[in-house]
């Protein structure tokens, strides 16, 4: 996945757990609509990873 769609879904999981939740749909929305069909599944891939980026869940 290219680094500008990761820093967006980064920065979406930043806006998700300060309860920025249509902003933060908003910047998912238009990273992914910028995904190749090659991309798109590292990107489902990355979001399962980092369920927790969204949640602010520690693993403990």
């Amino acid at each position: 996945m290219r680094p500008c769609i990761r820093i967006a879904l980064e920065h979406s999981a930043e806006l998700t757990r300060s309860n920025r939740l249509v902003d933060a749909l908003a910047l998912g929305e238009a990273a992914l609509s910028e995904a190749t069909d090659d991309e798109r599944a590292e990107i489902r891939q990355w979001l399962t990873d980092h369920t927790r980026d969204f949640t602010g869940e520690d693993d403990s």
